[in-house]
């Protein structure tokens, strides 16, 4: 199976609806149950948030293209922008241990995203932040 799609989105939260029809039809199309999509959504639309929220100026224009690509073994999402440089997977470890006082403000969003998918990866390329999100396929047998 070979299947790719994609979506250019403003960086503005609004667009998150937009966000989630697209990776609810990726993952029917790669045949994901309700749960698996459900979690999908969460990690992609963190991710995406993050983007939207804090890689461009405040009051700056700017767009995040999210790709999907699946094989016969996995899911992939690469999320791309021109904003500031920011490597996500560089955040340390959250101590879910402490309350949420004592953790202080940030990290979860990471911590979700790194619990649901299976491998994260970060990249500067070519003036653009590229995360690259990947969920692999699991076969009914």
């Amino acid at each position: 199976m070979q299947y790719q799609s994609h979506i250019t989105l403003p960086n503005d939260v609004q667009a998150t609806t937009e966000l989630g029809m697209f990776v609810d039809e990726v993952c029917e199309n790669v045949g994901f149950d309700m749960s698996t999509t459900f979690k999908l959504n969460l990690a992609i639309e963190e991710a995406v948030v993050n983007v939207m929220s804090y890689a461009y100026p405040t009051g700056t224009k700017g767009d995040v293209d999210i790709d999907a690509e699946a094989d016969d073994e996995q899911l992939k999402f690469v999320i791309s922008d021109s904003g500031t440089p920011f490597d996500p997977t560089q955040k340390g470890e959250v101590d879910t241990t402490l309350s949420a006082e004592e953790r202080g403000i940030g990290g979860l969003g990471i911590h979700l995203i790194r619990q649901i998918m299976d491998t994260i990866n970060y990249e500067r390329v070519d003036g653009k932040n590229v995360l690259t999100l990947r969920k692999k396929l699991t076969k009914n047998l």
